[in-house]
């Protein structure tokens, strides 16, 4: 008992401290109109990621610099394998909160989709991408915004959706319960949260049923500070994994993890609010993105001479 009250006093003074930062550097973006941006591979939005590894690399102390070394190569054999895969026109569609609308990225361009996007022009493949990434987001918002027009016309018209939505039901939880927080109301939201994400992944299919949905995990972003409370993790890692069950219910819908990415890195990879990624978070987000849909085309897609 006396361990439980020591977690809700702690995490209680961590979370109150991060919330009252985000609200005065971020409550004037929340109405912020809804990011939708057709980028086209003609369009140079941001480095790809081939070049943002190199710099990355250029940028790492010495000893760091053959796991730069070898992140970059990985990258090669990706891209290499996705050109095979990518050999037909696609069209992306993103929705989601702040990590689709690339909040944090320095360079402005759009985050991780900004990155898989120019990755795919300088490798001459033609896929489209369009972004209706919100800030702020939650769940429960993008099930609405998927009956405006804009969004659920382009999502009829594409062959790949991408998802980040949750952690923002997850602040909500923090900003309702900070005065007396305990582990229960994230444990009774995230049932309404797989509610949510299965009216989502249904409202995607009834739209295009032929589409494919990649859901994209959230990281826990008070590691680097926080690692020593355990329940902060739980808490994450039981909404990723919920998530991750609501995926396997659905033939066309998948799960891609990026808490690894961020667990124990050498460098930073936050932006400075601490929550959002920065370009080199971002960087590792859209490397993780695209191996997974490289996954998927090498294992679904027919030869060629097989395509009728």
């Amino acid at each position: 008992m006396k361990k439980k009250k020591v977690w809700i006093s702690a995490f209680t003074v961590i979370l109150s401290c991060f919330i009252l930062y985000i609200f005065l550097s971020s409550f004037s973006k929340w109405k912020e109109e809804p990011v939708s941006v057709s980028i086209n591979v003609n369009e140079q939005v941001s480095p790809s990621i081939d070049t943002a590894v190199k710099e990355e690399e250029e940028a790492t102390e010495i000893d760091e610099k053959p796991v730069a070394k070898a992140v970059k190569e990985k990258v090669r054999e990706m891209i290499e394998g996705a050109i095979n895969f990518f050999s037909h026109d696609k069209k992306i569609v993103s929705i989601g909160d702040s990590l689709t609308q690339g909040v944090g990225d320095e360079t402005e361009s759009g985050g991780y989709v900004g990155i898989l996007n120019h990755t795919f022009e300088v490798n001459k493949m033609n896929i489209s991408i369009e972004n209706f990434g919100k800030r702020g987001n939650r769940s429960d918002q993008l099930l609405k915004r998927l009956e405006e027009e804009e969004i659920s016309s382009a999502i009829k018209d594409t062959d790949i959706v991408l998802i980040t939505i949750g952690a923002n039901d997850i602040m909500k939880v923090v900003r309702s319960n900070y005065t007396n927080l305990n582990i229960e109301p994230f444990q009774e939201e995230k049932i309404s949260y797989i509610e949510r994400l299965t009216a989502i992944f249904d409202k995607i299919n009834e739209i295009n049923p032929d589409t494919q949905i990649f859901l994209i995990g959230f990281y826990n972003p008070f590691e680097r500070y926080f690692g020593d409370i355990e329940q902060l993790n739980v808490i994450l890692d039981e909404w990723n994994q919920a998530g991750e069950s609501v995926t396997e219910e659905f033939e066309n819908v998948y799960y891609i993890p990026t808490e690894d990415l961020f667990s124990n890195s050498t460098i930073n990879l936050f932006t400075d609010d601490n929550f959002h990624p920065n370009t080199s978070g971002y960087k590792l987000m859209a490397q993780r993105v695209l191996e997974y849909l490289n996954e998927y085309y090498e294992e679904t897609e027919l030869p060629d001479e097989e395509i009728e």
